[in-house]
């Protein structure tokens, strides 16, 4: 509980970088009203790719200590082995509304919500493979005095726990302003789930706060974690 109600520092406009934003452990908040980005569609956005193995055959100390030039040369990453795993990492939302409806917008399901309705939230689809487009769901801020609290979070659906080995970034695109990136970049090895940011109306002030908290279940120990309260069972995707 005390996590939640602990004081975050605000965010500011990376000075390197004028059109983007990176919310970190140090700097989890930012207010999208105040930086007149609480209209219009909000994008966010999954993108991942694999990382090759920490260690890998050719990368020894010893190697390294006879060819020192060789860290500089790219890595191959073999298509098959230790180097590599299948994973499919999904981008989900659980929402409640300030009546007090609730529910989940994601692919498995086939819950991909509504821009123009409730929930004014929808998702793009399933990307299985990590192609450069990655997955988005969109959220409809015109209608944000409908919305109470959003909870973007990111699950494995099938294959190893991989969230160590792979390099995800969440990507919030603004109507207006920069966009808002969190990077998934803590180590969770055995995890299946991570709650990535709330966006939560307080008295109108759209706030959005990285949350990067992994869990070794799926939506229902979120849910759990969060106190949705929603009802869960096992769903399956349709074979590609």
């Amino acid at each position: 509980m005390w996590d939640f109600l602990r004081p975050g520092r605000m965010a500011s406009v990376d000075s390197g970088s004028p059109y983007k934003v990176t919310l970190t452990k140090r700097t989890p908040l930012i207010s999208l009203t105040e930086q007149g980005a609480a209209t219009g569609n909000l994008r966010v956005n999954l993108a991942w790719s694999m990382r090759a193995a920490d260690f890998t055959p050719g990368r020894s100390a010893g190697s390294l200590l006879r060819n020192p030039l060789s860290v500089l040369k790219p890595q191959v990453v073999q298509a098959q082995g230790p180097a590599m795993v299948n994973v499919d990492l999904d981008l989900a939302c659980m929402y409640e509304l300030a009546d007090g409806t609730k529910g989940v917008v994601q692919p498995l399901g086939n819950f991909f919500g509504d821009l123009h309705k409730p929930p004014y939230v929808e998702t793009s689809g399933d990307d299985r493979f990590g192609s450069p487009s990655g997955e988005t769901i969109y959220v409809n801020l015109d209608k944000k005095d409908e919305i109470k609290r959003l909870l973007i979070f990111v699950y494995i659906y099938d294959g190893t726990p991989a969230f160590d080995r792979t390099h995800a970034v969440v990507t919030l695109f603004p109507n207006t302003g920069p966009r808002i990136e969190i990077e998934l970049d803590e180590r969770a090895p055995q995890a299946r789930s991570c709650a990535v940011l709330l966006i939560e109306n307080r008295k109108g002030n759209l706030m959005v706060r990285r949350e990067v908290k992994y869990v070794y279940g799926f939506q229902a120990e979120l849910d759990r974690l969060y106190g949705w309260g929603l009802q869960w069972a096992r769903g399956y995707k349709s074979k590609t």
